[in-house]
């Protein structure tokens, strides 16, 4: 590698100094947000992608680190190691938070029953179960739905904007009962079509 850079007139100083530390940066910057995105898929039971995300991340290591040991001597390319460390994990959060990956369930826990936002989920098709329910101070209402992370934004706004004083939890969901398609929108098709057959 050197030697590529300096037949395109890059000089040994500047090579080991900044472009070298910087490779390493962009190297481990990239082998860690993918990292990130691998456990997200493991987490989700994506067994299809994991494993290849795992190997470009552990070759990508391994190129980093390889370096390293040829630049043993360079203290700048172990701060470029720990900083593509550090980047790297940010990146990879930021990437995953746009893909939206997977399940979450919400619960929301109000004194009051909220029709409006019942109505709103019926509306979208989500399931849900409503009951009543014990609190420190008596009688409330509790409200859980599974549902994909790339529609949370707009629920939990909802939720809000019915009870701005609503307490609710989020919790990652890995696997839900029929998960080879969409529970929230194919099931109702499907049986519709069925139910049409059986009646003809």
């Amino acid at each position: 590698m050197e030697e590529f850079f300096s037949s395109i007139g890059i000089d040994n100083e500047v090579f080991s100094y900044v472009v070298m530390p910087l490779l390493i940066f962009f190297a481990r910057v990239c082998d860690v947000s993918i990292n990130t995105l691998r456990i997200m898929f493991v987490l989700n039971g994506k067994k299809n992608v994991a494993p290849i995300l795992g190997f470009f991340e552990a070759l990508i290591w391994l190129l980093a680190i390889g370096q390293i040991f040829q630049n043993i001597d360079n203290p700048l390319s172990y701060l470029a190691y720990a900083g593509g460390f550090g980047a790297g994990t940010y990146i990879g959060m930021v990437i995953e938070e746009k893909l939206a990956l997977g399940r979450v369930l919400v619960r929301v826990i109000t004194k009051d029953p909220m029709p409006e936002l019942i109505d709103f989920m019926k509306e979208r098709d989500f399931r849900f179960t409503n009951v009543g329910a014990e609190g420190r101070y008596g009688k409330v209402n509790l409200l859980f739905t599974v549902m994909k992370r790339d529609v949370l934004k707009e629920y939990i706004a909802k939720v809000k904007e019915v009870n701005d004083k609503a307490f609710y939890t989020i919790e990652s969901v890995k696997r839900i009962s029929e998960d080879d398609f969409n529970v929230m929108e194919d099931r109702p098709r499907f049986t519709a079509k069925v139910f049409n057959r059986v009646r003809k």
